[in-house]
């Protein structure tokens, strides 16, 4: 039977470690004792009150902070998987667990001293109040001064879990780190990735390696890519980019293309949730109705809906960047390709598909040639990180790209 760590793919020494902290903690429960308050203390296993996940995308550091979560609240302390404990913790239902995942550009202050409150409370079930922060590295500077100073001085039996990419590490403040344990994850091996995507999703053995090598091991985006079409055809579309640039206007179309293939993608991934929300919202502002009240109730929910848009235009403009990052990591893999096999490096291609394409780049660039398109790609992405509009960095791009 799976237990909680089940779907951590590759990450052997970081599942150990949190099998000894979880360990630990239960034992803290047994003896109704405390958890250490330095990182890395506590008894035997290193069970502290506050963790960082931190790897590359696509290495499972939310799933990590999930598998562990429900270790923590298993009743057996091993994440067994099977437990109410575990069972209510991986489908997100369990009442001491609370998971944050930022819905715009960043998480904000108001959001997180609401969160730190809840978190002072007991645990209804007797274990551990477990909050997970998905993307900590998007906390504004008042929000990551609001959680300092719950990992400062933590309710006892709260136990913190932030996420956080590798790339940008000093995105969360350095006080913050220094009372956190580290667990670093590794990027997935495509091997890896590819036979658990046989193993649990039931994908064919070669669409599961073709996705896994396509994606850089990236278990989420390999997933999709081998059951979703509309993934493939985007991908596709993205990687026929090269051939098109056949001059400046071609460049500009390219562009255009680009950004609105990645604001399609990002208006059908929110739609649905978007409509569900204003529809609650409205339901609890009494839309519709018509007794005495309904008018005044109607001016005064106006404040409330002009919020939930704000917040929803902030979530849409997160997927949009999203997408187009997706399609610029897929791009920047093609020019690798390319700039692989003008170099003769004997290591295999990214994208097997369009291995041909990438070698007659390579002849026609040089190295040279094939390097300057690839830091264009890069210097796109760190860009839009930057906050430069996609489509002036995308369109900057392309031109690059026609130069060479």
């Amino acid at each position: 039977m799976p237990d909680a760590f089940f779907d951590l793919v590759g990450q052997d020494e970081a599942v150990e470690t949190l099998r000894r902290a979880a360990a630990a903690a239960a034992a803290v429960l047994r003896t109704a004792g405390e958890p250490a308050p330095e990182a890395g203390g506590g008894p035997g296993g290193g069970m502290t009150h506050a963790w960082i996940f931190t790897g590359p995308p696509g290495s499972g550091r939310s799933v990590a902070a999930r598998a562990f979560a429900a270790a923590l609240q298993c009743v057996h302390g091993t994440g067994c998987g099977t437990c109410p404990g575990c069972h209510t913790t991986l489908a997100g239902t369990h009442a001491d667990v609370r998971l944050v995942v930022p819905d715009g550009l960043s998480i904000g202050v108001n959001e997180m001293r609401a969160l730190v409150l809840r978190a002072a409370s007991t645990p209804s079930g007797g274990r551990w109040q477990v909050v997970i922060i998905e993307d900590a590295d998007r906390l504004t500077e008042a929000a990551g001064n609001a959680l300092l100073k719950a990992v400062e001085e933590p309710p006892p039996r709260t136990v913190f879990l932030l996420c956080a990419p590798s790339t940008h590490p000093d995105d969360i403040s350095v006080t913050i780190r220094s009372r956190c344990r580290v667990v670093p994850l590794r990027q997935p091996s495509a091997d890896a990735v590819a036979e658990v995507l046989v193993r649990r999703d039931g994908v064919a053995p070669d669409v599961a390696r073709w996705a896994a090598a396509a994606t850089q091991g990236h278990v989420g985006r390999a997933r999709r890519l081998a059951g979703d079409p509309q993934a493939r055809a985007r991908r596709a579309a993205v990687l026929a980019v090269p051939r098109r640039l056949t001059s400046v206007g071609a460049a500009f179309d390219a562009a255009s293309a680009l950004i609105e293939a990645a604001e399609a993608e990002a208006e059908a991934s929110v739609a649905e949730i978007d409509a569900t929300e204003r529809s609650a919202l409205e339901t609890a502002l009494g839309a519709g109705g018509t007794g005495r009240g309904a008018a005044g109730a109607a001016r005064g929910s106006a404040g409330q809906l002009k919020d939930l848009e704000r917040r929803q235009k902030s979530r849409a403009t997160r997927a949009q960047r999203d997408a187009l990052d997706r399609a610029l990591v897929d791009l920047a893999a093609f020019y690798r390709d390319a700039l692989m096999t003008a170099l003769g490096a004997p290591v295999a291609p990214v994208h097997a598909d369009t291995a041909e394409l990438a070698d007659t780049g390579a002849r026609s660039w040089q190295a040279e040639g094939t390097l300057r398109r690839l830091e264009a790609v890069l210097s796109c992405r760190t860009a839009i990180e930057a906050n430069v509009k996609p489509r002036i960095a995308v369109e900057a791009m392309m031109l690059a790209l026609w130069k060479g």
